[in-house]
């Protein structure tokens, strides 16, 4: 699987920013997608999972009523829709797959990575 993370840029704080994952392959629905992101000088972080059939979210405190997370399994992409974005958002975005039933901190597959940058 080949994941292409998109939709990364500046934004000021309380904007708004939609990120995308397109996945190859034909397995793609079989499974659980995600997001992590690495603040400079910070290890990265587990922000957001979605299952692969029943579609279950799964999102870290600090972005939880903000953030969503879905997935199109015809499209082969997963979406992350960030709004009310605070200067702390600021990172490097990561997508993932994951075999397993849950979003592991060693998902399969690894996207290339979208800056999301939040001027205050």
């Amino acid at each position: 699987v080949q994941l292409q993370a998109s939709g990364g840029g500046l934004v000021q704080a309380g904007g708004s920013l939609r990120l995308s994952c397109a996945a190859s392959g034909r397995t793609f629905g079989t499974y659980t997608m995600g997001w992590f992101r690495q603040a400079p000088g910070k290890e990265r972080e587990f922000v957001a999972s979605i299952k692969q059939s029943s579609g279950t979210t799964s999102y870290r405190n600090s972005v939880k009523d903000r953030f969503t997370i879905s997935r199109d399994n015809v499209k082969n992409t997963v979406y992350l829709q960030m709004n009310s974005l605070k200067p702390e958002d600021t990172a490097v975005y990561y997508c993932a797959a994951d075999r397993r039933s849950y979003m592991s901190v060693s998902p399969d597959y690894w996207g290339q990575g979208t800056l999301v940058t939040v001027s205050s």
